[in-house]
């Protein structure tokens, strides 16, 4: 008996993701639903999202560019939310490397489980010695060791070559202080732009940006 004609093989290296859908079934998000101020409302979606107990639920992707308009994308994690949202990073990476030349980024919070994503955009300033002393010194004492001895971004041999330069850093250590190195800073973006965007059934979404007006923000519906 002859075998069956197998379906047509999408071309090498080719992955079709037209049948991955997902029905979103939130409630929706209304007008009267949203905090007048954007970081008041993104506290209390936090709240939800926190209460998901996800990994690592303060991560976020941050975009940056080049002054020439080249961006890039990674992740980090806000570490705190006062007037702005505030990270921490080798300010000689590349992201700080974008920061300097250019200052302005974007935040993107994916909270897929719920069915949300807030964005945020705006100018990015450098945090006080101060305040990146604070957290540094509330990082565990494995962290603040290999923020000494990485480089970040730079090149590497292997992965045996950076954990020589770890244990060298610890071996000089030991369990006393880390000292922070003068490159690692922090960030924080305050925004002038704030989108939170609710997932709806049938793509029918629920989009409201919020944009700075005098002293307030202006909120307006966006279509999906």
């Amino acid at each position: 008996m002859s075998e069956p004609p197998s379906a047509p093989r999408p071309p090498h290296g080719v992955l079709d993701l037209t049948a991955v859908r997902e029905d979103y079934q939130a409630t929706g998000l209304h007008r009267a639903d949203l905090a007048d101020d954007p970081l008041d409302q993104f506290r209390a979606w936090y709240a939800d999202w926190e209460a998901v107990d996800p990994f690592d639920p303060a991560a976020v992707a941050l975009a940056t560019a080049t002054p020439d308009g080249r961006p890039s994308v990674r992740f980090v994690l806000v570490r705190r939310v006062d007037h702005g949202f505030c990270f921490f990073t080798d300010t000689t990476s590349r992201k700080g490397e974008e920061l300097a030349a250019n200052p302005q980024a974007a935040l993107c919070f994916g909270w897929i489980p719920l069915s949300r994503q807030v964005r945020a955009v705006g100018p990015v300033e450098r945090l006080s010695d101060a305040e990146v002393d604070a957290y540094w010194e509330a990082r565990p004492h494995g962290s603040r060791v290999s923020a000494v001895a990485s480089a970040q971004s730079q090149p590497i041999a292997d992965r045996a070559a950076l954990e020589t330069r770890r244990d060298e850093v610890a071996a000089a250590v030991g369990d006393g202080p880390v000292e922070r190195p003068e490159g690692w800073g922090g960030y924080r973006l305050t925004p002038d732009e704030v989108e939170v965007w609710q997932g709806r059934a049938d793509r029918l979404h629920d989009r409201f940006l919020y944009t700075r007006a005098g002293d307030g923000w202006a909120i307006q519906r966006l279509m999906p």
